[in-house]
Order: C-alpha cells, then structure tokens, then sequence
C-alpha cells in the first residue's frame, strides 16, 4: 500500500471518528436532550423558551383553575394535514366550586369555536390569548360537563406542540405539550395538578395509524378515513396527552411477569422497522429492572410503545407511548440511555406527576438517575461512577426547587440526580431503596410536591433531612468547592478543609477520605463536615502515602489540592 493510499485511509477513518465523537458529545442521549452540552455554565446552551418564563406559567393556570377537579376529558379530532388543519371537538367532565362565576379552561383563541355548550345548555364566553371564561348560572350546579366543537390550524408552541410535515411524499402528524401547550390544540384545565381519564379519537386518511395513550379499544373506517379510539383507565396529566399519526409500520412485543402480560408495541416508519426492532429489543429487560426496584409497571391494564417522531431533539414521556426523533433509531443501540430515561418516565413523572413545575426535578432527576441505577445493575458500580462522574457542573444558574426559564437545563437533570446519589450515601443503600419504593407505592396515580418525598425519605431513614434538602434543592446553588490540604507523619494524618464557594456558605455533609498506606493497604475514614473550615487529626499505625477525598464519588464537589 503506497503512503498516499496511506493517508487517505486514515484521514477517512479520523473523519468516522471524529463524527461520531462530536455525535456522542452533542447528543449524550439523556432523555429529550432539550439542551445541547454545556461547555461553561449549566444554563449555557440551554434551549430558550421565551413563552414560558415565570410570569407566564404564573398566570397561564389561574386560580380558579387550580380549583378545577376534572374527571374526564372526551377528545375527537379529525385531522386535515393537506390544509393544515384540525376538526375537533372536547367534552370535559368535572367540578368546580359553587361558589364560582365562571369557568376558566385553556385553549388558544387562534382556534375557531363553532359551538359551546354547558351542562347542555348554551353559555355565553369570553376569550383571551390562552383562555375561554365560560360564564356560568347562579342556578347551575358546581358538577359541570362542558362541550366544545372547534377547527383551526394549531400553533405548534415550545417545542412543536402541533406539527403537521410532509416526509417521503407522506404527511405526519404528532404533539408535544410540555409543558403548557396542550391547549394549542384541545381546551383543557392544563395543570399538571389536575389529572383527569382520558378517551381520544383521531381520525386521518385510512393509510395512516394513529396512535395515543392508553389502550386501543376500536376502530373504524369512514370513507376513505379511520379513526382509531384510544382509552386510558390511569389519570393523565393534559401535558402528557399526545396524538402521532403517520405511515407507521409496527412492532409487537410482550413483557411477561407472572401470570400478568403487558404488551408492548412500537410505532416506526417502515425504512426504520429493522434497525427499531434491534434498538427497541431490551424494554422487556429494562422493564423488569425497575419493576424489581420501584415497583410494578404502572400502567399495565395499557401497553407501552415507542412511535418515531419528527422531533430531532431527543424523545418525549408521552403516558404509555414515548415518542423518540427518528434520528435515535440507529440499529445499533447507541441511546439506550434515551430509552431507558423515557421508561423510567413511566414511574417518575407519569404515575407520579408534580403538582406545578418547580417541582419538575421529581421528573428529570429522577428519570436521569434511574439511568445511572440500571447501568450499575447491568455493568457493575465502575458503571455507576462513570455515569456520575459525567455529570459534574457548576450548577450556579438556580435552586434546583422552581428552577424558573431552567426547566429543561443540565440543572435539573443531572443536578436532580445528584440529589438522589447523595441522598443514597446519606441515607445507606436498603433505605434508599425502600424510599423510592415506599415513595412510588404511596403516590402511584396521585400529584406529589418535594414536601411528600423528604416526609418519607425522614420516615424510612429516621434522620432530619431539612439541611440536606435546603442546601441541594430548596436555597443551595451551585455545588461544594473544597480547598484541602494534608501533612503525612508516621502515626497521623492531619487534613485541612475550606469550604470556598459562593453561591451558599456552608454545605454539612459526610465526606469519605481514603488513605493508602506504604504496604498497599488502604482504610477508609468516614467524617462529617460541619464547619466552613474544617481540621482534623486522623491517627494511623504504619506509615500513610497518599490520601483521596471521596473516592466513590458519592458528592457533588469539587476538590482543590493544595498541596
């Protein structure tokens, strides 16, 4: 081979390595990959969603609504991609206080209203940018059963809430409402705190398949259009409510835990059938491992599914049927961590849903950790310290409780899970263990706050967690900065410790300090730190060599040698 064949060789070879590097450096697939990787701050690169500041989220859900109970939400949507546009119609079922004047739903005033009915009867309305005041008689009852028939072209708001594309001659059609955009393209009480049972009914060209939450229960062809009818018998929360309708192809699995059955069918494009099946082939593994340690599948009388989406972004937690951009479906398993932080999403997030969106780290956190926790039962703890140690930030942007424009920052993600690898260490592993579990048995279906998490963490531990919990989620920033410095004699070890960051004054935690000894040996010296600046004198009986702050890696820190 001549130098020059040579080189071209390997300049072909660095350019493969190359791609898939900066592939993998960019899309570190965990879960929807809403920021690109930071290289400065935790807020760098972060995708900004201008709607969806504090104020907004603020005002978007009154509070009227919050006093809104709604039952069920009856959804008919016949979709006309070719002009863009939806035909639809909602009925909502719920209650609301007697004592109130009117009844407010989000639902966006671009979309035309053909009629309304209330309990029946027709009610006059008003309409603002993302809301209907429906008026409501002095007689009327506090249940209530509000009729909507409506068309438009939905807004597609954050990050593609209504999408209608055209793809190899075909149209596709999906949502994505996270968080505040359901009601782009059906009137909801759209708060996370008010979950409701669900039917929806979609309608498209007969070519296509249709796809929602929960469990297929009929269809019907009309012409030269179908409808699919989708149930839910578990409450969903509006922003976890999805449609996607395309030229599917289908793949159909099971997993299997005792006499019980769970099915599981996923929804690709037929040029993505093979390499979906190799890529889509452990849920029944990964399903297995979590039930094993959070308990059993939440949604079992359903299914769970994957569908490809246009969304290139990273995947979505849609209830039962977890969308996934088309360009994660490789055939060679490259982001299973993608797969395995949606199906984590079923557990946390799902059947466990915050009551508002400061508490959205109960969902990101915890999904990311359960990355984290899968990989150390696959690989072995090396797994679970290199998932960790890929995590390190900065984290100064904001508490990570209510975390404002941050809600889809590294932040919440990995700084939530954080929170639970140190929550582990503090707590010991079998109490760790039975607090999610504990967490997750008595929450299933339910809106959970912080609040509800610390009360049985407290419970199962017998220890006061309120530092723990202020310091890393409720007023800390940023993470732990230590100065440290050591003097080795023959009999002692004397370590000096100074808390240097600015974002809180003083974290108390327990921090490992390993030190090995002349002959190989090493102990392991477990101290709590108490103190901005900290000095102790460890005694010893041979003679130390060297000395490594936790060497686990169990705490978000960073540790300066000034030796």
């Amino acid at each position: 081979m001549t130098k020059q064949s040579k080189l071209i060789l390997f300049s072909i070879f660095f350019i493969i390595i190359l791609f898939w590097g900066t592939l993998f450096y960019f899309f570190n697939p965990i879960e929807k990959i809403k920021y690109l990787d930071e290289k400065v701050s935790d807020n760098a690169g972060a995708l900004s969603l201008a709607e969806v500041d504090k104020e907004y989220l603020e005002e978007y859900v009154t509070k009227e609504q919050k006093l809104l109970d709604v039952f069920h939400y009856d959804i008919s949507i016949e979709l006309i991609p070719e002009q863009k546009l939806i035909k639809g119609k909602t009925i909502i079922t719920g209650v609301m206080p007697t004592s109130s004047e009117k009844l407010i739903l989000n639902f966006y005033d671009n979309m035309n209203i053909s009629s309304l009915l209330l309990n029946g009867m027709s009610a006059a309305y008003k309409r603002t940018d993302t809301k209907i005041q429906i008026e409501k008689e002095a007689s009327q009852k506090d249940s209530f059963i509000v009729e909507i028939n409506y068309s438009g072209t939905p807004k597609s708001l954050g990050f593609g809430s209504f999408v209608m594309k055209k793809i190899n001659g075909k149209y596709f059609v999906y949502t994505l409402n996270e968080p505040v955009y359901a009601s782009t393209w059906f009137p909801c009480n759209d708060n996370p705190a008010d979950k409701a049972l669900l039917d929806i009914k979609i309608m498209n060209d007969s070519i296509f398949t249709s796809v929602s939450n929960g469990v297929l229960v009929g269809s019907k062809t009309i012409g030269n259009k179908k409808e699919y009818h989708w149930k839910t018998y578990y409450p969903i929360a509006t922003y976890l409510i999805t449609l996607y309708s395309a030229d599917y192809s289908e793949i159909k699995d099971k997993y299997i835990n005792g006499k019980d059955t769970l099915q599981l069918t996923h929804y690709v494009l037929p040029e993505k059938l093979e390499d979906a099946r190799k890529d889509f082939s452990e849920h029944p593994k990964w399903i297995k491992f979590f039930e094993s340690k959070f308990g059993r599948y939440p949604f079992q009388k359903e299914k769970y599914g994957v569908a490809e989406f246009l969304w290139q972004a990273g995947a979505m937690e849609h209830q039962t049927i977890t969308g996934i951009g088309s360009n994660y479906i490789s055939g060679h398993r490259f982001f299973s961590d993608l797969l395995i932080h949606e199906l984590a999403h079923q557990w946390w997030g799902n059947a466990l849903t915050p009551k508002s969106w400061k508490d959205i780290w109960l969902n990101e956190g915890f999904a990311t950790y359960s990355e984290a926790l899968y990989w150390e039962y696959n690989s072995g703890s090396d797994a679970l310290v290199s998932t960790m140690a890929s995590k390190p930030n900065s984290f100064k942007s904001s508490t990570l409780y209510d975390p404002e424009i941050n809600l889809f920052s590294r932040l919440v993600y990995d700084k939530g899970a954080w929170v639970l690898h140190m929550l582990r260490y503090e707590v010991g592993e079998d109490n760790f263990f039975k607090i999610l579990r504990t967490y997750f048995d008595s929450f299933k279906y339910k809106n959970v706050e912080t609040k509800d998490f610390i009360a049985i963490a407290e419970k199962i531990s017998g220890k006061n967690l309120k530092k723990f919990f202020d310091q890393w989620v409720f007023k800390g920033k940023g993470m732990i900065e230590l100065n440290y410095s050591y003097f080795l004699s023959d009999n002692s070890v004397k370590l000096n410790l100074t808390q240097i960051q600015k974002e809180y004054p003083e974290y108390k935690f327990d921090l490992d300090v390993e030190i090995l000894f002349s002959d190989n040996s090493k102990i392991k010296e477990r101290l709590t730190i108490d103190k901005k600046d900290y000095h102790i004198n460890i005694p010893v009986n041979k003679k130390p060599m060297n000395l490594t702050l936790d060497p686990d890696f169990w705490l978000l820190a960073k540790y300066n040698n000034q030796n």
